[in-house]
């Protein structure tokens, strides 16, 4: 199960850098995290300052 990354997305890129697998990178509106190369680590969301990855 993958996590997911919400509107509150301030888009400051902390949550790429952290990713193992490089599944995040940035969307047309914020961060987004490809499922398919997520390895539901957490990593990032231990990351996020404003708390916007999740488990899906």
């Amino acid at each position: 199960m993958a996590h997911q990354i919400s509107d509150e997305c301030i888009s400051c890129g902390s949550c790429e850098s952290e990713c193992p697998v490089n599944a995040i990178s940035q969307g047309a509106d914020h961060y987004e995290i490809n499922a398919n190369e997520c390895i539901d680590c957490g990593a990032c969301a231990a990351q996020c300052p404003v708390g916007a990855i999740s488990e899906k």
